[in-house]
Protein backbone atom coordinates (compact mmCIF):
# COMPACT_ATOMS: atom_id res chain seq x y z
CA UNK A 1 0.00 0.00 0.00
CA UNK A 2 1.50 3.48 -1.08
CA UNK A 3 1.93 6.31 1.03
CA UNK A 4 -1.32 9.07 0.86
CA UNK A 5 0.16 12.04 0.07
CA UNK A 6 -3.12 13.81 1.16
CA UNK A 7 -3.07 12.63 4.19
CA UNK A 8 0.08 13.31 4.86
CA UNK A 9 0.18 16.44 3.79
CA UNK A 10 -2.68 17.55 6.06
CA UNK A 11 -0.64 15.78 8.67
CA UNK A 12 2.35 17.95 8.28
CA UNK A 13 -0.23 21.27 7.98
CA UNK A 14 -1.08 20.31 11.21
CA UNK A 15 2.85 20.96 13.07
CA UNK A 16 3.47 23.87 14.53
CA UNK A 17 6.95 23.59 14.99
CA UNK A 18 10.28 22.35 12.85
CA UNK A 19 10.14 19.46 15.85
CA UNK A 20 7.29 18.00 15.48
CA UNK A 21 7.52 17.86 11.73
CA UNK A 22 10.56 16.23 11.92
CA UNK A 23 8.90 13.65 14.24
CA UNK A 24 6.27 13.22 11.62
CA UNK A 25 8.55 12.50 8.56
CA UNK A 26 10.85 10.09 10.83
CA UNK A 27 7.98 8.17 11.77
CA UNK A 28 6.43 8.16 7.88
CA UNK A 29 10.24 6.97 7.21
CA UNK A 30 11.62 10.04 5.67
CA UNK A 31 14.11 11.97 7.24
CA UNK A 32 14.55 15.67 7.11
CA UNK A 33 16.81 18.68 8.47
CA UNK A 34 15.57 21.13 11.01
CA UNK A 35 16.63 23.76 8.30
CA UNK A 36 14.10 21.99 5.87
CA UNK A 37 11.27 21.46 8.09
CA UNK A 38 11.50 25.25 9.42
CA UNK A 39 11.69 25.89 5.66
CA UNK A 40 8.43 23.99 4.90
CA UNK A 41 6.93 25.47 8.12
CA UNK A 42 7.78 29.19 6.95
CA UNK A 43 5.92 28.08 3.47
CA UNK A 44 2.70 27.19 4.94
CA UNK A 45 2.32 30.56 6.40
CA UNK A 46 2.90 32.40 3.01
CA UNK A 47 -0.11 30.27 1.07
CA UNK A 48 -2.98 32.20 0.39
CA UNK A 49 -5.89 31.26 -0.98
CA UNK A 50 -8.07 33.40 -3.86
CA UNK A 51 -11.46 33.39 -4.01
CA UNK A 52 -12.03 30.58 -6.03
CA UNK A 53 -9.80 28.52 -4.37
CA UNK A 54 -11.51 29.12 -1.16
CA UNK A 55 -14.81 28.24 -2.64
CA UNK A 56 -13.92 24.91 -3.80
CA UNK A 57 -12.13 24.64 -0.07
CA UNK A 58 -15.48 25.37 1.53
CA UNK A 59 -17.61 23.49 -1.32
CA UNK A 60 -15.72 20.57 -2.05
CA UNK A 61 -16.18 21.87 -5.52
CA UNK A 62 -13.11 20.18 -7.57
CA UNK A 63 -11.38 19.57 -4.35
CA UNK A 64 -9.23 16.48 -5.45
CA UNK A 65 -7.61 18.89 -8.40
CA UNK A 66 -6.75 21.38 -6.43
CA UNK A 67 -5.21 19.28 -3.49
CA UNK A 68 -3.01 17.47 -6.61
CA UNK A 69 -1.86 20.68 -7.50
CA UNK A 70 -0.98 21.71 -3.62
CA UNK A 71 0.54 18.52 -3.43
CA UNK A 72 3.10 19.83 -6.10
CA UNK A 73 3.23 22.79 -4.44
CA UNK A 74 4.54 21.85 -1.19
CA UNK A 75 6.34 18.51 -2.10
Amino acid sequence: MGINKVELIQKAMQCKTAEELMALAKAEGFAITKEEAEAYLAELTDIELDSEQLKKVAGGDDAYDDCKNLDALLL
